[in-house]
């Protein structure tokens, strides 16, 4: 079996490589980088490494080749159009490879959305069910770590979380249980033809994150709502499907989902 990851020099891309190597061989594994200063990253863990540019069509077959698996991780530019037309040449470029499988991290709730991220996602989904090659689509849901916005830092100085108004909920995932969801499909079989909405099994609410950092700076930090507050993330929030929640999560990790305490924990931390 040889299993290769595209994107594998991203934060997702190497814990996904970090998990794999929990289950399989560094042997059988493929990292497929566009940037290759990063490849004695892989090659030190025994995990081979090839040269991958979804903007360059010409190595994408041959970072494919002999791929059992393929699992291809979502563009990072900052232009869904752009994102579109490399998503399409790595799919165009699994067909000719004669890719066993191809594996797919999507967006929660697509259809839910109302922004061109999502249709970017959908429009990609329909191509991998259209491409012939066996698929899976893990639709996943916010990063925690998009709680960044609201200075988690300075809230516990201040004794002060302050959020806009609204009636807000959420069901992110850490990376690290995200990759876990991913590494454990693609070491399992019987996930073909199958997507996964990869959510926190509970959502959570500001109230409670106000409540966690008061624990975290042993003392009061109030929520205030505050409708002066700015940032291009909130009227993202509002555009997607930040509240419904699945149990696809922990059914693939096979374990709990990491609780809000320890990942807001770990992310102050940082």
């Amino acid at each position: 079996m040889s299993i290769v990851i595209t994107g594998a020099s991203g934060k997702l891309g190497r814990l996904v490589i970090q998990t794999l190597l929990e289950r399989v061989p560094g042997a059988e594994l493929v990292a497929s980088i566009r940037n290759m200063e990063h490849k004695q990253d892989f090659e030190k863990l025994g995990v081979a490494v090839r040269h991958c540019d979804y903007d360059l069509p010409d190595t994408l077959e041959q970072a494919f080749l002999g791929a059992s698996r393929l699992l291809l991780i979502s563009s990072s530019h900052h232009h869904d159009d752009v994102r579109l037309l490399q998503h399409t040449n790595v799919i165009e470029a699994a067909k000719r490879a004669s890719v066993g499988h191809l594996l797919y991290t999507s967006f929660a709730f697509p259809e839910a959305g109302t922004i061109s991220l999502t249709r970017l996602h959908e429009a990609t989904e329909r191509a991998v069910q259209a491409s012939s090659i066996p698929y899976t689509i893990f639709r996943h849901a916010l990063y925690t770590d998009f709680v960044g916005v609201l200075d988690l830092q300075s809230a516990m100085v201040k004794g002060e979380l302050r959020v806009p108004p609204g009636e807000w909920r959420f069901n992110s995932v850490t990376r690290l249980d995200l990759a876990t969801a991913i590494a454990a499909t693609l070491t399992s079989p019987d996930h073909e033809q199958q997507t996964y909405e990869l959510t926190a099994p509970k959502a959570w609410a500001f109230e409670e994150l106000a409540e966690i950092l008061s624990e975290l700076a042993d003392k009061p930090v109030c929520l205030l709502n505050d409708a002066q507050l700015q940032h291009w993330m909130f009227g993202f929030l509002r555009s997607i499907n930040t509240s419904s929640t699945t149990g696809d999560l922990e059914q693939l990790m096979g374990r709990p989902a990491t609780e809000l305490r320890e990942a807001i924990r770990l992310l102050t931390l940082q």
